[in-house]
């Protein structure tokens, strides 16, 4: 049961005993409404959105500090991921006059951590795809209205064939 339903037949201070009575008075009411448990195929596929969630963050804040760091010395890169690591990778080769000597030392630590993180998000990325191709619900594959990750996802957090998004 949600804990919002719960809270309005709590009569007094909130303990242990005050909290299973209301429970169990919630319980009784026909039009009380019970939390699905998911599966574990579920459980298994939002990990891995919420790690590959991690992983694109901790990307984005290493592109973003690298950025900042240019940025600060002058040198501007352009947006975009694709841009900032092959600028990060000319200037780790070709070096530039305005960096002080410890700056390429960061910045080849940069460019040899990015192809990592990138190489572990599309190893989640197959993984989540290979997942969607091979479960019984893969119907809605086809449909352009409905991107891979929003669909997998609402099919990781649903657990009844009618909330999954439909062909319409």
């Amino acid at each position: 049961m949600s804990p919002l339903h719960i809270r309005s037949y709590v009569k007094v201070h909130k303990n242990d005993d005050c909290d299973a009575q209301a429970i169990a008075e919630a319980a009784t009411r026909p039009t009380m409404s019970f939390v699905v448990l998911k599966s574990e195929e579920q459980l298994d596929l939002q990990a891995r959105y919420r790690a590959r969630a991690r992983l694109v963050s901790d990307r984005t804040r290493l592109i973003d500090q690298g950025r900042g760091f240019l940025m600060e010395r002058g040198i501007r890169v352009g947006s975009g991921r694709h841009v900032f690591q092959k600028e990060l990778t000319r200037l780790t080769v070709e070096g530039v006059e305005d960096l002080s000597r410890r700056m390429p030392l960061l910045l080849s630590d940069m460019a040899s951590e990015l192809p990592v993180m990138n190489d572990r998000i599309a190893a989640i990325d197959a993984q989540i795809k290979a997942l969607a191709k091979t479960e019984a619900y893969a119907e809605a594959d086809g449909d352009p209205g409905c991107r891979s990750n929003t669909r997998d996802s609402a099919r990781s957090s649903c657990r009844h064939r009618q909330f999954l998004w439909q062909r319409s």
